[in-house]
């Protein structure tokens, strides 16, 4: 098991305390949950007198908030560390934190980098960040801590992004052990919280205006194992769909073999849980897929894929594909390619296979060449694209629900927003509609985004979806 360690730097010992008016900035890789684990840790380092900085060169604190579930996230982030060195050379005092998933993985090791990291703090260990930095003050000497135990949550709320939609978590960790996957080796094994804290932060966002949550973990369909009293994923969403006050609910991400008939039927019951559902295949071909130890066969995951559409009018549904895995013969990559074509997912996620170390897939034959992966991985996202655009321009003169969530980065004389299917739809209107549900009829749509003309407001499901 880790521990806290330190080591010995060279040169003198920083101040023990931050300066007056330390500004930290934070650079966050990887998944929404560590885009929660940074709104966390913006808001412990608020909470210990620090302001945020808009670029690194005005920090005092640059905190690195981290990704290893691919071998490119961890190269995108040493790469990051070298230039940020540099940095420090220039600016006597400043400190270089390394949080998240890749920090777990390597613990006291990445001091061996030489990337100019004095603090290196694991996944649950978030609330000892302030403690680890006075340590590094006051020592001078880099402070990690990639303890398995969780460190308990700081009292300092998070110090969230936007104004309109949040992140909650509501599991940690992950008991599936898919063979591909570290996050139960970074983030540890499942554990959920209680309901009444889930609502109650739910609530408090409500009251601050938030209008939107998505509710977090690495498998929400489990959520509620070993609580007492017992309770499930369903009649969590239940309860925040009664108590609330939140207009709108989503949840990421969802494993296959977990998602019960009874969550379909909450998700088609429950006005404010939006019909969107991401459910991740990972490969069309059942070899593939016991080899990846998903305990699910492609015939299982296609009759829960045609359960939801069949039960949530206007529900979109979108995917994960890993191509090039160990032992992914043609054969078995074709039949990833006809699932798409099968099933026609409103959009995926998709990617090469990138050994991991500590997975059992570690220990399998790499067997599929570089170029092989990319290849397949081209043709996968090239009949995707078209898979995407299709069912996008079904929408054409339908109308949907938006969440106005501010002006259009791509055109600033439009409003922008997602739809309750989670889909981006640009729109001409006044400011006065950010943050408001709106009616938008559909008149064009591409691969990205949708675009369309602001009508009477509408109430609860949008018009459309399907297969």
């Amino acid at each position: 098991m880790s521990k806290t360690l330190t080591r010995q730097i060279d040169g003198p010992a920083a101040a023990p305390h931050p300066p007056e008016r330390a500004a930290a900035h934070i650079i966050t890789f990887g998944c929404q949950m560590n885009e929660a684990d940074s709104e966390k840790m913006a808001g412990i380092l608020q909470s210990e007198g620090y302001r945020l900085a808009p670029v690194p060169e005005e920090a005092d604190v640059i905190l690195i908030n981290t990704c290893s579930i691919r071998a490119k996230a961890e190269q995108k982030v040493f790469s990051l560390a070298g230039r940020l060195k540099r940095l420090k050379k220039r600016r006597p005092g400043l400190l270089l934190v390394m949080a998240g998933c890749l920090a777990q993985r390597w613990g006291e090791a990445l001091l061996e980098k030489d990337a100019g990291l004095d603090v290196v703090i694991g996944t649950g260990r978030m609330a000892q960040l302030p403690s680890l930095l006075r340590a590094v003050r006051e020592t001078g000497r880099p402070a990690v801590d990639v303890q398995e135990e969780w460190a308990g949550n700081h009292s300092a709320s998070p110090l969230r992004e936007g104004r309109l939609k949040a992140w909650i978590n509501i599991t940690f960790g992950c008991d599936n052990y898919c063979a591909y996957c570290v996050v139960p080796f970074v983030r540890g094994r499942e554990w959920s919280r209680g309901p009444d804290g889930i609502v109650g932060e739910a609530k408090a966002l409500a009251r601050e205006g938030y209008r939107e949550i998505t509710l977090l973990g690495q498998n929400v369909n489990s959520y509620g194992a070993g609580l007492e009293p017992r309770t499930c994923f369903p009649d969590l969403l239940r309860a925040l769909d009664a108590d609330s006050g939140i207009a709108r609910i989503r949840f990421t991400t969802s494993h296959p073999k977990d998602f019960s008939v009874g969550l379909i039927e909450t998700i088609r019951d429950l006005p404010s849980v939006c019909e969107a559902v991401h459910l991740p295949l990972q490969a069309g071909g059942d070899e593939v897929l016991r080899l990846m130890n998903r305990r699910y066969t492609y015939d299982d995951y296609r009759r829960t894929y045609e359960k939801i559409r069949e039960t949530v009018p206007g529900v979109a549904v979108t995917t994960d594909i890993i191509v090039g895995f160990p032992g992914e013969t043609a054969r078995e990559y074709d039949r990833t390619l006809r699932a798409l074509e099968d099933l026609r997912f409103d959009g995926i996620f998709s990617f090469r296979y990138s050994p991991r170390e500590g997975t059992k897939a570690w220990n399998m034959d790499d067997d599929v060449p570089e170029a092989e992966k990319a290849r397949r991985l081209m043709e996968v996202q090239e009949l995707q694209r078209e898979i995407t655009v299709e069912k996008n321009r079904e929408l054409i003169g339908r109308r949907v629900e938006v969440l106005v969530e501010g002006v259009s980065r791509k055109d600033a004389s439009r409003l922008t927003g997602r739809t309750r299917s989670n889909k981006i739809v640009h729109f001409a209107g006044p400011d006065a509609l950010v943050g408001e549900l709106h009616g938008v009829r559909i008149s064009e749509a591409g691969f990205v985004s949708l675009r369309g003309d602001p009508v009477r407001p509408g109430s609860g499901r949008e018009s459309g979806g399907g297969r």
